[in-house]
């Protein structure tokens, strides 16, 4: 049996990760494709009047078991990912871009299409399903289905081509991320780091027989070595060994496929009738075009550039006077503001993990939830899982009614890539009067337990872990007919908001109280570190803000491109990034190679959605402000935000939230940024 065809009986749906193997996809994969093949072959024999029923409904549910499929293997390529895995999805890829393009290129198919699209005003159908037809109509213009003859033939060459790109860029960072290893072995080079860091890479070293402390370059691990490492030389190698991933003289070099992957999307996007890859892909945005986007980033920039310099100025004041020879380098930055920190602000991270045991975070987020929209959580562990560290809850809402699974995936491991995301199995959507729930995954790469001590979070790490939280809740609250409207599936740049908002409680007093408490004797976080880390907020803002505008300006140098790429990446990523850098540049670092946002993740030309978002969060949650953090009415009001995922415009949303258009204004006060 295919666990991947034969569904098996299991709890609420969720999938049989004990049954699923790596040979079951791509044979579970051909026969939905069939199968979704002959329900578009059904559509486009109809005798009759093309309708809004017979023809768009019946299209957006023709592929809703491939989506589960394709879901669950991509999800695992990214969690659990192995040879096996990898070896199938060069394989699986090509052929779900190939049936993608068959079906966006399907003539008779977009003939019913075009007559729904131009007879809408005959049709009785809600908003909602009004929405459903123009994304329907103008998702597949947008995919070449205006395209005639050669040209079509050309599109769907160039959808195998970035599929198959994209994968490489994925896998070639994944194996340089997992390939490397630095080998210490004398206790005193590793002076300044915590505890559970050196425990765990003494265990690691232990399982590879070695004496001394093996490093890898896991987030946890690199960013505890830059914040805490008193050894300068272990920070500049470790910062070095991060900054040339997929950038190395080597067969997991990434900077052809970048210029494959950039001069590719210019390609299709001129195809398609558009000047640069940002252009199409802005079209379906809040911020509609490159110019906008830009405008926009040069605003922040002019505001953030010179508040990073002071921040700049006072690290390297502060450093200077504790005895630091010379220039702050990048690999001294973090360790030296680590430092001002604690001195300014009597604060650090080690000072905090303590009350925040991973499990007393996971049940603050869990309250906060509960108190906002009435959700409770339930474990069940009779529900399979991918891996043994996976958890899965039941999730119902304020009515005991059942919303949704999630599954909770937060340690590091080989096979996992780095960072931290949310994602779904299985989207919500209602068909033949029966409502489907979705299935949510959080995903995330914290310090594992150690033999003697619980995982105990970093504050970035807490809110971390609200942020993707804030992703699931937009998933499991979502409601409505169509899953390609419903949850997560929204504009790019809107997206961030529901995660980026949820990150506010964990600076709130009221909040902290729920969750922050001593992991051994229970105590309460004291009023002074909370006092602190609301202080903490604007700490170095500046310089975060100007290094996310860095990440900005470069993704859209790339994608906003008119002709052909013929720079190196070297010079092409300094170029693009020069008015945003701090420090002078240091050879062989480049932060394209490993940009899997916009490489791999979706993220090309959106990666400025996260200050978008930030602007729409911070207006957002000066409501609660104003209101009361867990105010019933403005809880009320962002669950409306919530559960209406696509199925509304997002300026629509907002305004309806907030009673007027966004503003910049709260981003600035909150972040201490002035003009």
């Amino acid at each position: 049996m295919n666990p991947m065809i034969d569904f098996p009986q299991t709890p609420f749906g969720s999938l049989a990760f004990d049954k699923i193997e790596p040979a079951h996809f791509i044979p579970a994969a051909e026969h939905w494709m069939d199968v979704a093949r002959g329900r578009i072959a059904n559509i486009t024999a109809n005798d009759e009047v093309p309708t809004f029923s017979n023809t768009i409904v019946a299209l957006e549910f023709a592929s809703k078991e491939l989506s589960i499929v394709s879901s669950c293997f991509f999800n695992l390529n990214s969690a659990e990912t192995n040879e096996d895995i990898q070896s199938v999805a060069r394989e699986l890829s090509p052929k779900l871009t190939l049936f993608n393009n068959e079906t966006l290129l399907n003539e008779a198919l977009f003939f019913r299409i075009k007559w729904v699209w131009k007879n809408r005003d005959k049709e009785q159908i809600d908003s909602e399903s009004q929405r459903l037809l123009k994304e329907t109509y103008e998702g597949f213009v947008r995919n070449g289905a205006l395209l005639e003859g050669e040209e079509r033939e050309t599109l769907k060459s160039i959808s195998e081509k970035l599929s198959k790109l994209s994968l490489s860029f994925g896998e070639n960072v994944l194996k340089e991320t997992q390939a490397f290893e630095h080998y210490v072995e004398e206790a005193e080079d590793l002076a300044g780091l915590p505890e559970a860091v050196v425990s765990s890479a003494a265990a690691l070293a232990k399982e590879k027989g070695k004496q001394g402390y093996i490093f890898g370059l896991d987030m946890p691990t690199y960013i505890s070595i830059m914040k805490y490492a008193d050894k300068a030389s272990l920070r500049e190698l470790m910062y070095c060994a991060y900054g040339t991933r997929a950038a190395k003289e080597n067969e997991l070099n990434n900077e052809k496929n970048i210029q494959d992957l950039v001069n590719t999307r210019l390609a299709k996007a001129q195809l398609l009738g558009f000047s640069s890859h940002a252009a199409l892909t802005l079209s379906k945005r809040m911020a509609k075009t490159p110019e906008r986007v830009l405008s926009f980033l040069d605003d922040l920039k002019a505001l953030a550039k010179p508040a990073a310099e002071k921040d700049l100025k006072a690290v390297q004041e502060f450093a200077s006077a504790a005895g630091h020879q010379g220039e702050v380098k990048p690999w001294d930055f973090s360790y030296w503001s680590e430092k001002l920190k604690k001195a300014t602000l009597n604060l650090d991270d080690n000072l905090l993990k303590p009350y925040f045991k991973i499990e007393n975070v996971l049940g603050g987020v869990f309250e906060v939830s509960s108190t906002l929209y009435g959700l409770t959580f339930k474990r069940n562990e009779n529900i399979a899982t991918y891996h043994e560290h996976v958890n899965a809850y039941e999730v119902y809402d304020k009515d005991g009614e059942f919303l949704s699974l999630l599954y909770t995936d937060f340690f590091p491991r080989p096979g996992k890539r780095s960072g931290a995301w949310m994602t779904s199995y299985r989207s919500m959507y209602t068909l033949g009067g029966e409502v489907v729930r979705p299935h949510i995954s959080i995903v995330c790469n914290f310090t594992k337990p150690s033999a003697d001590k619980p995982s105990l979070l970093t504050f970035n790490e807490v809110t971390t872990l609200f942020h993707e939280f804030g992703h699931a809740l937009h998933g499991m609250m979502a409601r409505g007919t169509y899953p390609s409207l419903t949850g997560t599936s929204v504009y790019w740049d809107f997206v961030e908001l529901p995660s980026q908002i949820l990150e506010n409680w964990c600076y709130e007093p009221e909040a902290l109280a729920l969750f922050a408490k001593h992991y051994e004797t229970g105590e309460s976080l004291p009023k002074e570190y909370v006092d602190c880390i609301v202080e903490s907020q604007q700490f170095m803002e500046g310089y975060a803000t100007l290094r996310q505008l860095n990440f900005g300006y470069l993704d859209m140098t790339y994608h906003g491109l008119t002709e052909p790429m013929e720079a190196t990446v070297a010079n092409f990523e300094r170029s693009a990034t020069a008015d945003t850098q701090l420090f002078s540049p240091v050879d062989g670092i480049l932060s394209s190679t490993a940009f899997s946002h916009i490489f791999q993740g979706g993220y090309s030309a959106g990666y400025y959605s996260y200050k978008w978002s930030e602007v729409l969060d911070a207006d957002a949650f000066e409501r609660f402000k104003e209101e009361g953090i867990f105010s019933e009415a403005a809880a009320e009001g962002f669950a409306q935000v919530l559960s209406s995922g696509g199925t509304v415009a997002p300026d629509e949303l907002f305004k309806k939230f907030r009673g007027r258009d966004p503003k910049v204004d709260a981003l600035l006060k909150r972040a201490g940024i002035t003009a």
